[in-house]
Parts: structure tokens; sequence; C-alpha cells
């Protein structure tokens, strides 16, 4: 039985017998939620129902980084695996895993990858790092294992490796950051590789959208599209603190959640839960999980839960694609405005060969935002291309931001640099630690 295919009313039974079970863990093996527990006057036993969980404070990512080792709920010796957050908003938070955990990561994938139309006999190739204290790239081979598929890794980055890979292996599906896919069209395209007849019918793409709050490609993902029409698109939502993965489904109308490993709030900016269909905070309970199972994490993500049944025939709620960081929203020229709009924007020129965000303080007391990018077409100026580029951005946001163009390699440092594992396309100088 997969439970995403149950009632709603079966499937919401079923998460609120695993929260139970759940808190009872807690109550006996954390150290960090003992003392919530106790000084809030909370009777676990009381929380039995998901609309309990609203008597529950919050976690923040700043108690995670304050008592990171009481939030371990097993002895040093249990753990098999360890990983680290990537640091994006301050110091790097650090997860362990148990063998119990390696196996529900692997669980979680396997079901991710089913979502998005995998099996058996298909053959992936994994362009992310599983290196780095990072969870997601031994995840996405443990799920690919536990499926029976094929796994080729990669890594990310080199797309004459990367062709040279699909060319000699064939694998009918990459995985991979989905702005990465323009650069492997572009090398193709500039060494008369026949991208469109090779092997790949899917891309899973990480870390960044392909469509927008109405399902509909975004411009990165319509840009894929018409440059490479017969793969299909999958977009997926994940992070460390979840340790679960929303993925689509052929229809691609939202991230599946799978029941059976977490419970999501959405949350307004008074902290209350908003109605199904409106966007907020994301905020999750992990369940099943052993090292360090999480109560009411605030992710800082932006979305929307959809209740309404898929055609796929799962009943289990979506969330939307994610609008963006909370921590991360910008106010320009009296516009609000989030990281991910900017992004495809520039993700949609296509002499923007690569790029980095920096938004600073102004003296007006609203933000300013500088967007460095390096180029791939000598046949424009760059007196051009800033202003072509600043009327894209008028045109889809209202508001432009300053535009500077620096050397392809001087962005490139500032995206990926050596301790890196994912790219820094954003870089936020208002906080005061740096972050």
């Amino acid at each position: 039985m997969d439970i995403e295919f149950e009632s709603v009313a079966d499937i919401r039974a079923y998460q609120e017998d695993l929260l139970r079970k759940q808190i009872a863990y807690l109550v006996a093996h954390s150290p960090y939620y003992q003392r919530l527990f106790t000084s809030h006057n909370i009777d676990p036993s009381s929380i039995s129902t998901i609309e309990d969980l609203q008597r529950i404070p919050f976690t923040e990512k700043a108690d995670l980084q304050q008592f990171n080792n009481d939030f371990l709920c097993v002895p040093r010796e249990e753990i098999i695996d360890y990983i680290t957050t990537s640091g994006t908003l301050g110091d790097p938070v650090l997860f362990g895993c148990t063998d119990k955990d390696l196996e529900r990561l692997a669980y979680n994938e396997h079901k991710s990858f089913a979502c998005a139309g995998l099996k058996k006999g298909d053959i992936l190739q994994l362009m992310t790092t599983m290196d780095k204290r990072f969870m997601a790239g031994l995840a996405y081979w443990m799920g690919i294992r536990r499926m029976g598929a094929s796994i080729i890794r990669v890594g990310n980055g080199i797309p004459e490796l990367q062709w040279d890979t699909i060319e000699r292996l064939h694998p009918n599906a990459i995985m991979c950051v989905p702005s990465f896919i323009l650069k492997l069209i572009d090398y193709a395209e500039q060494h008369h590789i026949e991208y469109r007849r090779s092997s790949i019918r899917k891309i899973i793409g990480i870390g960044e959208g392909l469509r927008d709050q109405t399902f509909a490609l975004n411009l990165l993902g319509q840009r894929i599209h018409d440059k490479w029409p017969e793969v299909q698109l999958y977009a997926t939502y994940s992070s460390t603190e979840m340790s679960a993965t929303f993925s689509e489904c052929e229809h691609g109308c939202g991230g599946h959640v799978h029941p059976e490993l977490i419970i999501v709030e959405i949350i307004g900016e008074d902290n209350q839960l908003v109605p199904d269909g409106m966007p907020g905070e994301v905020v999750i309970t992990t369940l099943g999980v052993e090292g360090m199972p999480l109560l009411r994490f605030r992710t800082g993500d932006i979305a929307a839960k959809v209740v309404e049944p898929c055609a796929c025939g799962r009943n289990s709620y979506r969330l939307t694609p994610l609008i963006g960081r909370k921590h991360n929203m910008i106010k320009l020229k009296g516009t609000t405005i989030y990281p991910p709009a900017i992004n495809d924007v520039l993700d949609n020129t296509p002499f923007v060969s690569n790029y980095v965000v920096v938004v600073r303080p102004s003296d007006t007391g609203t933000d300013e935002v500088i967007v460095r990018i390096g180029m791939r077409d000598n046949t424009i100026s760059q007196a051009e291309a800033i202003k072509t580029l600043k009327d894209h951005f008028r045109s889809r946001l209202r508001v432009a931001p300053v535009v500077e163009v620096l050397p392809e390699d001087v962005i490139q440092q500032i995206i990926m640099p050596p301790k890196s594992r994912k790219p820094i396309k954003f870089i936020d100088e208002r906080c005061c630690n740096g972050c």
C-alpha cells in the first residue's frame, strides 16, 4: 500500500499516528525538546493531532546552530554518516544519520524518483557532488540503488565530461541544477553534438525552480523546453533539515509530499496557519527520523499548499514551486521581489553566461541590488547589454537593479569558491553576520 494514493482521511490518520510516535521518541531521547516541553509547560501526551502542533513553539535555524548537539537523539557511536547544511544563512549545522536514517533517505528518494517516472532499467546521470558533507548526492545514489535502476556519478560541471558520458553510456535521465542544462546545450551546439537525438528523455532539476505559481514553465524552464523539447522536465524541492523530497509527477502540478516522512504547515507573517492555496513560510515536522528529528522547523522557504487530488491519482497534498526565501526578500524601489524572479530573467537572457546577485542596504533605508554578469556574446557591447538587461527587468519586475559586467572567470570564482558544494548566486550583505 502506498499511503499517497489512499483517502485524505486515511492519510491524515496515518500521519497523526506517526506524529504521536515521534513525539514520544523526542520525549525519551531529545535533550532539546525535553527542555522545550518543560519550559513551555507542554504535556507531550496531549499532542495527538496535526492541529495540536500549533501549541508547540517553532524550531529556528538559530536554535540548531546554538544547541546543535542537544538535537542529537542517539549516542555518537550510532551515527553512520555526518552531514552539514550549506551554511547559506550562517554557520553550517551538523546532522548525524543513523543506519535507519540512511535507509529512510533511500526510501524517500526511491519514492521521489518513482514519482518522476523512473524505474528499474533506467540510467540516471548524476551531475551533483556526493562529497563535501552533502546529503543530497548520497541520498540520490541510495534511492536509485534501492529502486534497482543504474546511476552514473559524474559530479557537477565539466560539460565535456558530461557529454562524453552520455555518448558512451546512454543514460535516459539526468539530474542537475536546471541552469546547468543551458551550459550543456551551449557546449553541444558549439561542438556539433546532436543533443536532441541523444538518449536523454528526462531532466530532474534540483536547487532551482522550473515552474511558476500557475505550474506553467518559468522563463528558465521554457528556454530549456524550447531548446530541447524531446525531454520532460521535473522539479524537486528538498533540504537537509527536512530529510525528505517533494517531487513533481508527470503532470507537473507541484511537488508531492510523502506523508509517512513529513508533516508540512504553511504560516503567515502572524505565525498562524494560512488557508490552503495561500503562500506562506514552509514549516516542517519530520517523521521517522532517528538521529536528529525536528519539530515545527521553520525552513524560511515561501510556498503554498495544494490540497486538490492530482491527476496522477495521489491524494497527498503538494507544494507549489518556491516563491523565494523569507530572509531573502528584497525591497527594490518600492517593489517586493525574491531572488528567483531575478534569476529567471537572467537565465532567459542569451548573452548572459553567468551571474551573481548582490543585495546591500542603501542610504534610503531600502535595498540596493547589483547584478554582476559575465557575457558570452561579443557581438553586443557592454552598454547595449546593460540597457537590454535593464529593459528585461522592467518588463518582468517593473524595476531594474544596477547591472555590472565582469569577466566570466571572475564571476565563476564568486559562484563556486573552493569550499562550496553548490553555486552561490545570491549574496546578501544586509546580514550582520555576513551571510
